[in-house]
């Protein structure tokens, strides 16, 4: 499953895809005294924007006390950290709230990543 989510993400870098100036981003909601946002900057941090994941959403960090990109449609107020919002030209696609380890983030990312997958015609 993670290398057919992966795939699903490599395509959507493809020229000609129109995904890939859409708009995406991760959102990192955080704050500084939050021990599991340092773990994930530990943990996942370093590679995340070199991965399938990181190409297709770029990461932005934002205290969770703001201030918020003008124009974003959230489905609710964040009120944990990390938590991590996947937007699509300002729009809410998915979240996860909290943080739930290194390989359950990487899962939970592609199974949200997947959900806005754009899907074949026909």
């Amino acid at each position: 499953m993670r290398i057919l989510s992966t795939l699903l993400l490599l395509l959507t870098l493809l020229p000609g895809t129109g995904r890939a100036d859409t708009g995406t981003q991760l959102l990192m909601i955080r704050q500084d005294s939050c021990i599991y946002c340092r773990q994930w900057e530990a943990e996942v941090a370093p590679s995340y924007g070199t991965s399938p994941q990181g190409l297709a959403a770029p990461l932005l960090r934002i205290d969770i006390n703001g201030p918020y990109p003008d124009g974003l449609a959230l489905d609710r107020q964040p009120y944990v950290t990390p938590t991590f919002i996947l937007i699509r030209n300002g729009q809410e696609m998915g979240r996860i709230e909290g943080y739930p380890g290194k390989q359950n983030f990487w899962r939970f990312l592609d199974r949200i990543m997947a959900a806005d997958a754009p899907q074949p015609a026909g």
